[in-house]
Protein backbone atom coordinates (compact mmCIF):
# COMPACT_ATOMS: atom_id res chain seq x y z
CA UNK A 1 0.00 0.00 0.00
CA UNK A 2 1.22 3.20 -0.67
CA UNK A 3 2.00 5.75 1.90
CA UNK A 4 -0.31 8.27 2.59
CA UNK A 5 1.04 12.05 1.82
CA UNK A 6 0.39 15.32 2.99
CA UNK A 7 1.75 18.29 0.81
CA UNK A 8 2.75 21.40 2.29
CA UNK A 9 3.38 24.30 -0.14
CA UNK A 10 5.59 25.75 1.31
CA UNK A 11 6.66 25.94 5.13
CA UNK A 12 7.02 29.67 7.48
CA UNK A 13 10.28 29.55 9.18
CA UNK A 14 8.72 31.22 12.12
CA UNK A 15 5.18 30.56 11.91
CA UNK A 16 3.35 27.17 11.69
CA UNK A 17 5.50 25.49 9.24
CA UNK A 18 7.11 22.99 11.98
CA UNK A 19 3.40 22.39 13.83
CA UNK A 20 1.86 21.31 10.23
CA UNK A 21 4.55 18.61 9.87
CA UNK A 22 4.59 17.66 13.39
CA UNK A 23 1.20 17.12 13.44
CA UNK A 24 0.51 15.32 9.91
CA UNK A 25 3.16 12.98 11.52
CA UNK A 26 0.85 12.45 14.44
CA UNK A 27 -1.70 11.79 12.34
CA UNK A 28 0.41 8.91 10.02
CA UNK A 29 1.14 10.89 7.33
CA UNK A 30 4.32 11.59 5.27
CA UNK A 31 4.78 15.69 5.08
CA UNK A 32 6.51 16.42 1.75
CA UNK A 33 7.07 20.22 1.58
CA UNK A 34 7.01 22.15 -1.81
CA UNK A 35 9.16 25.12 -2.30
CA UNK A 36 11.47 27.54 -4.21
CA UNK A 37 14.02 27.52 -1.59
CA UNK A 38 13.59 24.75 0.91
CA UNK A 39 16.81 25.89 2.69
CA UNK A 40 15.09 28.80 4.08
CA UNK A 41 13.46 26.36 6.83
CA UNK A 42 15.65 24.98 8.93
CA UNK A 43 12.88 22.36 10.50
CA UNK A 44 13.24 20.66 7.42
CA UNK A 45 16.72 19.73 7.56
CA UNK A 46 16.65 19.54 11.65
CA UNK A 47 14.27 16.85 11.44
CA UNK A 48 14.81 15.22 7.97
CA UNK A 49 11.51 16.02 5.96
CA UNK A 50 11.60 15.62 2.45
CA UNK A 51 11.60 18.70 0.63
CA UNK A 52 11.08 19.44 -3.09
CA UNK A 53 12.28 22.44 -5.12
CA UNK A 54 9.71 24.19 -7.38
CA UNK A 55 8.56 26.80 -8.48
CA UNK A 56 5.80 27.58 -5.96
CA UNK A 57 4.44 30.66 -7.91
CA UNK A 58 3.73 28.65 -11.18
CA UNK A 59 0.43 26.68 -10.44
CA UNK A 60 1.53 23.85 -13.80
CA UNK A 61 4.69 23.03 -12.26
CA UNK A 62 2.78 22.25 -8.98
CA UNK A 63 0.14 20.58 -10.89
CA UNK A 64 3.27 18.69 -12.74
CA UNK A 65 5.33 17.86 -9.28
CA UNK A 66 2.26 16.42 -7.66
CA UNK A 67 1.42 13.95 -10.11
CA UNK A 68 5.01 12.93 -10.07
CA UNK A 69 4.49 12.40 -6.79
CA UNK A 70 1.32 10.21 -7.25
CA UNK A 71 3.00 7.63 -8.88
CA UNK A 72 5.24 6.85 -5.19
CA UNK A 73 2.45 8.24 -2.69
CA UNK A 74 -1.08 8.32 -2.21
CA UNK A 75 -1.63 12.50 -1.71
CA UNK A 76 -4.12 12.52 1.23
CA UNK A 77 -4.59 16.03 1.26
CA UNK A 78 -2.59 19.25 0.32
CA UNK A 79 -2.44 22.33 2.50
CA UNK A 80 -0.16 25.58 3.31
CA UNK A 81 0.69 27.31 6.09
CA UNK A 82 1.15 30.36 4.12
CA UNK A 83 -1.64 32.61 4.06
CA UNK A 84 0.30 33.94 0.08
CA UNK A 85 0.11 30.50 -1.39
CA UNK A 86 -3.04 29.36 0.09
CA UNK A 87 -5.35 30.32 -2.99
CA UNK A 88 -2.86 28.02 -5.42
CA UNK A 89 -3.35 25.06 -2.41
CA UNK A 90 -7.61 25.57 -3.25
CA UNK A 91 -6.45 25.75 -7.12
CA UNK A 92 -4.36 22.38 -6.58
CA UNK A 93 -6.88 21.02 -4.65
CA UNK A 94 -9.87 21.24 -7.03
CA UNK A 95 -6.94 19.98 -9.92
CA UNK A 96 -7.10 16.67 -7.74
CA UNK A 97 -10.51 16.59 -6.32
CA UNK A 98 -8.92 17.01 -2.89
CA UNK A 99 -11.31 18.83 0.18
CA UNK A 100 -9.68 22.53 -0.01
CA UNK A 101 -10.76 26.30 -0.10
CA UNK A 102 -12.53 27.79 -2.62
CA UNK A 103 -9.69 29.79 -4.62
CA UNK A 104 -11.97 32.50 -5.99
CA UNK A 105 -12.60 33.26 -2.82
CA UNK A 106 -9.37 32.98 -0.87
CA UNK A 107 -8.22 35.80 -3.59
CA UNK A 108 -10.83 38.06 -2.98
CA UNK A 109 -10.48 38.04 0.47
CA UNK A 110 -6.35 38.47 0.32
CA UNK A 111 -7.09 41.93 -1.60
CA UNK A 112 -8.07 44.31 1.40
CA UNK A 113 -9.94 46.71 -0.72
CA UNK A 114 -12.21 44.18 -1.95
CA UNK A 115 -12.69 42.78 1.04
CA UNK A 116 -13.89 45.45 2.18
CA UNK A 117 -16.13 46.24 -0.73
CA UNK A 118 -17.78 42.81 -0.45
CA UNK A 119 -18.24 43.68 4.11
CA UNK A 120 -19.63 47.05 3.59
CA UNK A 121 -22.02 45.84 0.79
CA UNK A 122 -23.22 43.06 2.87
CA UNK A 123 -23.51 45.08 5.68
CA UNK A 124 -21.07 44.48 8.07
CA UNK A 125 -19.71 47.27 9.69
CA UNK A 126 -16.18 48.42 8.74
CA UNK A 127 -13.93 51.49 8.98
CA UNK A 128 -14.32 54.14 5.93
CA UNK A 129 -11.92 53.13 3.48
CA UNK A 130 -10.60 54.51 0.01
CA UNK A 131 -8.26 52.75 -2.47
CA UNK A 132 -6.18 56.12 -2.95
CA UNK A 133 -5.32 57.14 -6.38
CA UNK A 134 -4.08 60.38 -4.26
CA UNK A 135 -3.26 59.60 -0.64
CA UNK A 136 -3.68 62.75 0.72
CA UNK A 137 -7.18 63.56 -0.46
CA UNK A 138 -8.12 60.21 0.67
CA UNK A 139 -6.92 61.03 4.34
CA UNK A 140 -8.70 64.32 3.91
CA UNK A 141 -12.15 62.92 2.89
CA UNK A 142 -12.07 60.39 6.11
CA UNK A 143 -10.34 62.67 8.47
CA UNK A 144 -6.73 62.28 10.35
CA UNK A 145 -5.76 59.93 11.80
CA UNK A 146 -5.78 57.51 9.60
CA UNK A 147 -4.07 53.81 8.44
CA UNK A 148 -2.60 53.68 5.48
CA UNK A 149 -1.28 50.76 4.32
CA UNK A 150 -0.51 48.38 1.31
CA UNK A 151 -3.90 46.19 -0.50
CA UNK A 152 -2.22 43.23 -0.23
CA UNK A 153 0.11 41.80 2.32
CA UNK A 154 0.04 40.67 5.85
CA UNK A 155 2.08 40.50 8.86
CA UNK A 156 1.28 44.45 9.43
CA UNK A 157 3.78 44.92 6.88
CA UNK A 158 3.57 48.29 5.58
CA UNK A 159 0.25 49.07 7.79
CA UNK A 160 1.15 52.70 9.69
CA UNK A 161 -0.99 55.31 11.51
CA UNK A 162 -0.84 58.68 10.07
CA UNK A 163 -1.37 61.35 12.73
CA UNK A 164 -1.11 64.22 10.29
CA UNK A 165 0.21 65.40 6.59
CA UNK A 166 4.19 64.42 7.34
CA UNK A 167 3.53 61.58 8.76
CA UNK A 168 1.05 60.79 6.09
CA UNK A 169 3.71 61.64 3.32
CA UNK A 170 6.90 59.90 4.70
CA UNK A 171 4.85 57.06 4.65
CA UNK A 172 3.77 57.40 1.13
CA UNK A 173 7.25 58.09 0.03
CA UNK A 174 8.17 54.42 1.84
CA UNK A 175 5.64 52.73 0.09
CA UNK A 176 5.81 54.07 -3.27
CA UNK A 177 9.21 55.60 -3.28
CA UNK A 178 11.77 52.84 -3.25
CA UNK A 179 12.25 52.13 0.39
CA UNK A 180 10.52 49.08 0.53
CA UNK A 181 10.85 46.09 -1.75
CA UNK A 182 7.46 44.62 -3.28
CA UNK A 183 6.49 42.60 -5.97
CA UNK A 184 4.76 45.17 -7.72
CA UNK A 185 3.89 48.68 -6.86
CA UNK A 186 1.27 48.67 -4.29
CA UNK A 187 -2.09 49.58 -4.31
CA UNK A 188 -2.85 52.16 -1.12
CA UNK A 189 -5.64 51.68 0.92
CA UNK A 190 -6.68 54.67 2.99
CA UNK A 191 -8.58 53.97 6.38
CA UNK A 192 -10.51 55.29 9.22
CA UNK A 193 -8.20 54.51 12.47
CA UNK A 194 -11.16 52.35 14.25
CA UNK A 195 -10.40 53.34 18.09
CA UNK A 196 -11.08 50.26 20.41
CA UNK A 197 -9.82 47.46 22.12
CA UNK A 198 -8.75 45.08 20.15
CA UNK A 199 -9.99 41.38 19.75
CA UNK A 200 -8.36 38.47 17.30
CA UNK A 201 -11.25 35.12 16.17
CA UNK A 202 -10.14 31.66 15.48
CA UNK A 203 -12.78 30.48 13.65
CA UNK A 204 -12.70 26.59 12.08
CA UNK A 205 -15.99 26.89 9.32
CA UNK A 206 -18.61 28.43 10.63
CA UNK A 207 -17.81 27.57 14.35
CA UNK A 208 -16.16 30.21 16.57
CA UNK A 209 -13.50 28.47 18.50
CA UNK A 210 -12.24 30.90 20.68
CA UNK A 211 -11.70 34.92 21.27
CA UNK A 212 -8.45 36.59 22.33
CA UNK A 213 -7.40 40.19 23.16
CA UNK A 214 -4.68 41.31 21.29
CA UNK A 215 -2.36 44.13 21.91
CA UNK A 216 -1.39 45.68 18.78
CA UNK A 217 0.57 48.86 19.12
CA UNK A 218 0.87 51.93 16.91
CA UNK A 219 2.12 53.41 15.12
CA UNK A 220 2.98 49.90 12.89
CA UNK A 221 0.22 47.79 14.84
CA UNK A 222 3.31 45.15 15.54
CA UNK A 223 1.31 42.42 17.93
CA UNK A 224 2.26 42.85 21.50
CA UNK A 225 0.48 39.97 22.95
CA UNK A 226 -2.70 37.59 23.20
CA UNK A 227 -4.93 35.96 25.96
CA UNK A 228 -7.25 33.62 25.54
CA UNK A 229 -10.33 34.05 26.18
CA UNK A 230 -10.72 37.47 26.07
CA UNK A 231 -12.62 39.37 29.42
CA UNK A 232 -16.09 40.05 27.64
CA UNK A 233 -19.81 39.45 28.61
CA UNK A 234 -21.79 36.76 27.09
CA UNK A 235 -23.53 39.47 25.28
CA UNK A 236 -20.13 40.94 23.89
CA UNK A 237 -19.04 37.67 22.98
CA UNK A 238 -22.59 36.97 20.81
CA UNK A 239 -22.12 40.35 18.90
CA UNK A 240 -18.44 39.84 18.30
CA UNK A 241 -19.55 35.69 16.69
CA UNK A 242 -22.44 37.08 14.96
CA UNK A 243 -20.13 40.00 13.25
CA UNK A 244 -17.52 37.57 12.60
CA UNK A 245 -20.03 34.78 11.09
CA UNK A 246 -21.58 37.52 8.76
CA UNK A 247 -18.27 38.26 7.33
CA UNK A 248 -17.07 34.49 6.96
CA UNK A 249 -20.48 34.53 4.53
CA UNK A 250 -19.83 38.00 2.53
CA UNK A 251 -16.36 36.82 1.29
CA UNK A 252 -18.04 33.38 0.82
CA UNK A 253 -16.09 31.46 3.22
CA UNK A 254 -17.00 28.82 5.66
CA UNK A 255 -14.70 25.61 4.74
CA UNK A 256 -11.57 25.54 7.10
CA UNK A 257 -9.60 27.98 9.61
CA UNK A 258 -10.06 32.09 9.56
CA UNK A 259 -8.74 34.54 11.56
CA UNK A 260 -10.55 37.82 12.26
CA UNK A 261 -9.63 40.93 13.60
CA UNK A 262 -12.15 43.70 14.73
CA UNK A 263 -11.64 46.47 17.60
CA UNK A 264 -14.60 47.24 19.82
CA UNK A 265 -15.28 51.16 19.09
CA UNK A 266 -18.37 53.45 20.14
CA UNK A 267 -20.54 51.87 18.12
CA UNK A 268 -19.66 48.29 18.88
CA UNK A 269 -17.54 45.55 16.87
CA UNK A 270 -15.75 47.08 13.46
CA UNK A 271 -14.22 44.29 11.51
CA UNK A 272 -10.54 45.54 11.09
CA UNK A 273 -9.27 42.50 8.69
CA UNK A 274 -10.25 39.02 7.78
CA UNK A 275 -7.60 36.53 7.32
CA UNK A 276 -8.31 32.85 5.68
CA UNK A 277 -6.16 30.77 7.62
CA UNK A 278 -4.41 29.75 10.77
CA UNK A 279 -2.99 32.46 12.96
CA UNK A 280 0.43 32.07 12.72
CA UNK A 281 2.28 30.84 16.04
CA UNK A 282 1.97 30.91 18.85
CA UNK A 283 -1.73 31.80 18.44
CA UNK A 284 -2.51 28.20 17.65
CA UNK A 285 -0.35 27.03 20.77
CA UNK A 286 -2.78 29.73 22.93
CA UNK A 287 -5.58 28.06 21.96
CA UNK A 288 -4.62 24.32 22.49
CA UNK A 289 -3.85 25.40 26.25
CA UNK A 290 -7.17 27.44 27.34
CA UNK A 291 -9.41 25.24 25.10
CA UNK A 292 -7.88 22.03 24.17
CA UNK A 293 -8.24 22.09 21.00
CA UNK A 294 -5.50 21.59 18.82
CA UNK A 295 -6.39 23.59 15.80
CA UNK A 296 -3.72 22.54 13.56
CA UNK A 297 -4.06 18.69 13.75
CA UNK A 298 -8.08 19.39 13.28
CA UNK A 299 -7.45 21.85 9.98
CA UNK A 300 -5.29 18.78 8.75
CA UNK A 301 -7.92 16.24 8.92
CA UNK A 302 -9.86 18.42 7.40
CA UNK A 303 -7.61 18.41 4.56
CA UNK A 304 -7.51 14.67 4.34
CA UNK A 305 -11.58 14.16 4.35
CA UNK A 306 -11.45 13.09 7.91
CA UNK A 307 -13.89 14.08 10.47
CA UNK A 308 -12.59 16.93 13.17
CA UNK A 309 -13.34 17.66 16.53
CA UNK A 310 -13.56 20.94 17.96
CA UNK A 311 -15.21 19.88 21.41
CA UNK A 312 -13.32 22.68 23.89
CA UNK A 313 -11.52 20.24 26.80
CA UNK A 314 -10.39 22.59 28.98
CA UNK A 315 -10.92 26.12 30.53
CA UNK A 316 -7.90 28.11 31.20
CA UNK A 317 -5.99 31.71 30.50
CA UNK A 318 -3.42 31.09 27.62
CA UNK A 319 -1.32 34.39 27.37
CA UNK A 320 1.78 35.06 24.99
CA UNK A 321 3.90 38.07 25.24
CA UNK A 322 6.31 39.07 21.95
CA UNK A 323 9.60 40.44 22.62
CA UNK A 324 10.05 43.39 20.57
CA UNK A 325 13.70 44.98 20.57
CA UNK A 326 13.41 48.92 21.30
CA UNK A 327 16.47 50.24 18.70
CA UNK A 328 18.06 49.26 15.45
CA UNK A 329 21.84 47.27 15.96
CA UNK A 330 23.90 44.43 16.29
CA UNK A 331 22.83 41.58 18.83
CA UNK A 332 25.20 41.94 21.50
CA UNK A 333 23.88 38.74 23.61
CA UNK A 334 20.17 37.23 25.11
CA UNK A 335 19.89 35.63 28.10
CA UNK A 336 17.48 34.16 30.60
CA UNK A 337 15.29 32.44 28.40
CA UNK A 338 16.35 29.05 29.79
CA UNK A 339 15.12 30.33 33.08
CA UNK A 340 12.34 32.19 32.30
CA UNK A 341 11.07 28.52 30.49
CA UNK A 342 11.50 26.97 34.13
CA UNK A 343 9.11 28.89 35.48
CA UNK A 344 6.40 26.65 36.60
CA UNK A 345 3.18 27.74 34.17
CA UNK A 346 5.54 28.67 31.23
CA UNK A 347 4.28 26.63 28.23
CA UNK A 348 7.04 28.20 25.71
CA UNK A 349 9.65 30.27 25.36
CA UNK A 350 11.21 31.18 21.75
CA UNK A 351 14.01 32.89 20.24
CA UNK A 352 14.16 33.71 16.57
CA UNK A 353 17.80 35.32 16.96
CA UNK A 354 21.28 34.39 17.85
CA UNK A 355 23.81 36.92 19.13
CA UNK A 356 25.80 38.72 16.53
CA UNK A 357 22.32 39.16 14.33
CA UNK A 358 21.62 42.39 12.71
CA UNK A 359 18.31 44.18 14.24
CA UNK A 360 16.55 46.20 11.73
CA UNK A 361 13.11 46.85 12.42
CA UNK A 362 10.44 47.59 9.49
CA UNK A 363 7.45 47.61 11.60
CA UNK A 364 6.06 44.21 10.95
CA UNK A 365 5.99 40.81 12.53
CA UNK A 366 9.80 40.57 11.55
CA UNK A 367 10.43 42.43 14.27
CA UNK A 368 9.75 40.34 16.75
CA UNK A 369 12.52 38.13 18.16
CA UNK A 370 10.91 35.73 20.51
CA UNK A 371 8.38 35.20 22.61
CA UNK A 372 6.48 33.38 25.84
CA UNK A 373 3.78 31.66 26.51
CA UNK A 374 2.13 31.06 29.84
CA UNK A 375 -1.11 29.27 31.05
CA UNK A 376 -3.19 28.63 34.00
CA UNK A 377 -6.77 28.42 35.39
CA UNK A 378 -7.16 31.92 35.84
CA UNK A 379 -6.42 35.51 34.42
CA UNK A 380 -4.04 37.20 37.24
CA UNK A 381 -1.82 33.83 37.63
CA UNK A 382 -1.40 33.96 33.95
CA UNK A 383 -0.28 37.56 33.77
CA UNK A 384 1.73 37.01 36.85
CA UNK A 385 3.71 34.11 35.26
CA UNK A 386 3.95 36.12 32.10
CA UNK A 387 4.92 38.72 33.78
CA UNK A 388 7.39 37.38 35.98
CA UNK A 389 9.20 34.96 33.20
CA UNK A 390 9.35 38.21 30.46
CA UNK A 391 11.38 40.10 33.47
CA UNK A 392 14.04 37.15 33.67
CA UNK A 393 15.05 37.58 29.81
CA UNK A 394 17.35 40.43 28.80
CA UNK A 395 19.04 41.14 25.57
CA UNK A 396 21.58 43.84 24.69
CA UNK A 397 21.93 45.80 21.56
CA UNK A 398 24.72 47.76 19.91
CA UNK A 399 23.24 50.43 17.71
CA UNK A 400 24.81 50.70 14.01
CA UNK A 401 27.47 53.37 13.82
CA UNK A 402 25.66 56.72 12.30
CA UNK A 403 26.40 58.36 9.20
CA UNK A 404 29.86 60.22 9.63
CA UNK A 405 31.23 57.91 12.71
Amino acid sequence: MATRALILVEGHPRGNGLLFVQAAQRLGLHPITLSADPVQYDYLVAERLEAIRVDTNNLDALIHECSRLRATYDIAGITSATESFYATVGKLCRHFDLPGPNPASIERCCDKFIQRQLLAEAGVPVPAYRLATNVGWSAAEIGLPVIVKPAVGSGSRGVRLCRDVDELAEHTDYLLGGKHLWQSSPRILVEEFAQGPQYNLEVMANEVIGIAAADYGPPHFVCRGHIYPASLSDEECKRIADVSLSCLRALGLGWGPANIELRWTKLGPVVIEVNPRLAGSPVPQLVQLAYGVDLITEHIKLVIGHEWDLRKRRSHTAAARYLIPDCDGTLDWIDGDSRAAAVPGVAEVKCYVEPKTPIVRNGDYGDLIGYVVAASPNLAQTEAILQHAVDLIDWSITPFPSLGE
